[in-house]
Order: structure tokens, then C-alpha cells, then sequence
């Protein structure tokens, strides 16, 4: 990818503040499984709490961690940061047994880990992990609406027809199974709820619901939820950044042109929505007041449009341009590099419903680092 030469010079010295802070965050959490922090301090979701197995162990974003790890041993060559990602992955090992806590986002939690691992060092360990949370994905399959179920069963509402966008990131654990073991059930599988979710989440203008409900006996399309967004229609910027990032992948692992049509559609319509500041909203819909924004949707997207740049060649350098833009935001505005706290990105919010923004989260930091290694062309492809 062609950078000027002061885009290269900002890369260089960014990447240096962030790789040498997690140098020294990695010392001080090498025991944790981190997901935010509290006082600038990593918590810890290392742990069982029998009566609420969805936090915990089991808890969606206890890949990231191990990923970064990874992804800095790759860099690197440093076995320390191996070593570190590795207690992550053993860790894991009891939400297998704990089976209640187990859910769509499988992917999340092990490509980064066990599937990073076996990539990288042939661990025939971490290749059967791989593979068992690859068949539990594949467990969640409706064949009838050909879509794979979010979550578990909820006392609050009948959750068993629901999808989410989310998902376009759990498939590719799919598809490194197929491209694994040469059995094509699990890219079948990837495929098939890759293409309901281009034909029932894309909308005409390329933006992307949160969550579609559809009949689980019929696959009849039943509803729409605006989930984590402001509003049922509304777009929700980490939804459009999954959809965008995920299309990409579905296109990277099959060819489909009709994967890398729909991320292009879906990329279009995310930078037409960027603000001249970069910051990225939680949601391009709401309300100028108050001014929330989601630093992972920022880093996400922008590894997205990379990846997607780096398919197009020259046609793709628009998206480059907006994926060095949005970095650079988040670099100048939104990124803390001092030895004193634990995290990176200031700005993160889990949803656009809720009491606090802007705070850290660990997927926000581990695709701040996946997409400044993407820009050098040095990163561990995990997806």
C-alpha cells in the first residue's frame, strides 16, 4: 500500500508509543484476561461465577488479550508475549466444561488464542481447541433459516430466531476449520449464514441492522432490533464496522464476489458517514446531543477498510486514506500512551443505551494494534 512519506513517519513513531506501552501493560496483566479497566487498571474475567456463567471465563472478548499477545510475539519474536498468550488459551479451557456460557462468539475468543497459536507454532493442543469451538459454532446453525443463533435462551424474551451482525466475525473460525481438516461442512455453514445476513442485515444504502429475528421454525424474517444502537432502523457504527470487516474476511476466505460487492457497499456508506474529525460516533443516527463516540468502532472500521484497500489495490486507496484518518484521530485525541494506566483508547462505549461512555475496552486497543501493524505490513492475519 502507498503511504506519503509523513503518513509513514507518523505510523513508525505511533507504533513505537504503542508497542513499547504494551511492553510494559503486558508485565503488569500477564495473570489477567482483561476487559476494562478501573482506575486505569486492567480488570480480570479469569474467573467462574456460577451464577452468571456469561461473565467470567466465558465472557466475549477474552480472545482479544491473547490476541495482542500474539500479535506482538509475531512482531517481535519475543517468547514472553507467547508465553503470556498461551495462560489465556489454557484458561479458556473450562468454559468448554462449564458449556452454559458458551455462545456465538466462540470466534472471538479462540481464533485470537488457540487458532493464533496453531498458526504460529503447530501446537497440536491448540489445534483441537480450535476445532472444538469451531463445531460448537457450527452447533448453532439453523438449517432452516440458515442463519447461526445468537446467544442462549432468555427468560426475558423467545431470543431463538435472533442474529446478529456480530456474527460475520465468529464465521471465520468456520472456514479455517474447512481450510483446516478439508471438510466442508463448516465453510458450507459460513457461507450460507454469510449470505442471510447479506440479504436480510445490508440495507439498499449500505448501512447494516444489529440484530434480525426470523421465524426459528420457518426462517420467515420476522422483525428487526436496534440493539446496541440508538434505534430500531438506526446504524449502529460497531454493526457497520463487523459488517464492513466481516465482508471483507467472508470474500478473503471464499472469493464470492458478492462478499467483497456487499463490504464495498458497506464501506461506502461508513466514510460517507465519518465526520471531518474522525471520531466515530456510537451510532450515525443519533442525536447530535449528547456527543457519544466508540473508539472500537474507530479501529475496527479501520482495519476493515485496509484490508479492504489492500484487495483493490489503487481503486481501494479511498479507503485507505479514511482508514489513516480515523487512526489518526484516535492517535492525536483518543489514546492515552502513558506508563501509568493499563489501556489505550479513552473513548470506547459498549452501546448507545447506556449510563457511561467513554471508557477502555480491550478489542478497542487490540484492533488499534492490528490495524497500525496492517498500515506497516507486519500483522498476524487471525481472522
Amino acid at each position: 500500500m502507498k503511504m506519503n512519506e509523513k503518513d509513514q513517519q507518523w505510523l513508525d513513531d505511533i507504533l513505537l508509543k504503542t508497542m513499547n506501552k504494551i511492553a510494559i501493560v503486558s508485565e503488569r496483566s500477564k495473570e489477567k484476561i482483561p476487559y476494562t479497566t478501573s482506575d486505569g487498571v486492567h480488570d480480570d474475567k479469569a474467573y467462574v461465577d456460577p451464577n452468571n456463567v456469561w461473565q467470567g471465563l466465558s465472557f466475549w472478548t477474552n480472545g482479544f488479550f491473547g490476541g495482542m499477545m500474539w500479535q506482538m510475539y509475531h512482531k517481535t519474536g519475543e517468547q514472553r508475549y507467547a508465553d503470556i498468550a498461551k495462560k489465556t488459551e489454557v484458561a479458556l479451557d473450562e468454559t468448554f466444561e462449564l458449556f452454559y456460557g458458551l455462545h456465538h462468539d466462540v470466534g472471538f475468543m479462540w481464533l485470537p488464542t488457540a487458532v493464533a497459536n496453531y498458526r504460529l507454532t503447530k501446537d497440536e493442543d491448540a489445534k483441537r481447541r480450535s476445532l472444538h469451538a469451531a463445531t460448537l459454532l457450527a452447533g448453532r446453525f439453523n438449517p432452516v433459516g440458515k442463519f447461526i443463533r445468537a446467544w442462549n435462551d432468555n427468560p426475558d424474551h423467545d431470543n431463538r430466531g435472533w442474529a446478529i451482525i456480530d456474527c460475520m466475525f465468529n464465521i471465520p473460525l468456520l472456514y479455517w476449520a474447512s481450510e483446516e481438516t478439508g471438510d466442508p461442512r463448516y465453510s458450507h455453514i459460513a457461507k450460507m449464514h454469510a449470505t442471510t445476513v447479506m440479504n436480510n442485515f445490508i440495507r439498499s444504502n449500505g448501512s447494516s441492522e444489529h440484530i434480525v429475528e426470523f421465524d426459528p421454525f420457518t426462517g420467515e424474517k420476522v422483525r428487526i432490533y436496534g440493539g446496541q444502537g440508538y434505534a430500531d432502523g438506526s446504524a449502529w457504527t460497531r454493526g457497520q464496522s463487523w459488517a464492513l470487516y466481516g465482508f471483507v474476511m467472508s470474500y478473503k476466505h471464499t472469493l464470492d464476489q458478492c462478499f467483497l460487492d456487499t463490504a464495498m457497499k458497506v464501506a461506502d456508506y461508513f466514510v460517507s458517514q465519518v465526520p471531518e474529525s474522525g471520531l466515530i460516533p456510537v451510532d450515525f443516527d443519533q442525536p447530535a446531543e449528547p456527543a457519544v463516540e466508540d473508539s472500537t468502532a474507530a479501529t475496527i472500521s479501520a482495519c476493515g477498510l485496509i484490508e479492504l484497500a489492500k484487495i483493490l489495490g489503487d481503486e481501494g486507496h479511498n479507503y485507505l486514506e479514511y482508514a489513516i484518518k480515523i487512526l489518526k484521530a484516535q492517535s492525536e485525541l483518543r489514546c492515552d500512551f502513558s506508563d501509568e494506566t493499563d489501556s489505550l483508547l479513552t473513548h470506547c462505549s459498549a452501546r448507545y443505551h447506556e449510563e457511561s461512555h467513554h471508557y477502555s475496552i480491550i478489542y478497542g486497543d487490540y484492533y488499534f494494534l492490528e490495524a497500525l501493524l496492517k498500515l506497516k505490513g507486519e500483522d498476524l492475519y487471525l481472522w
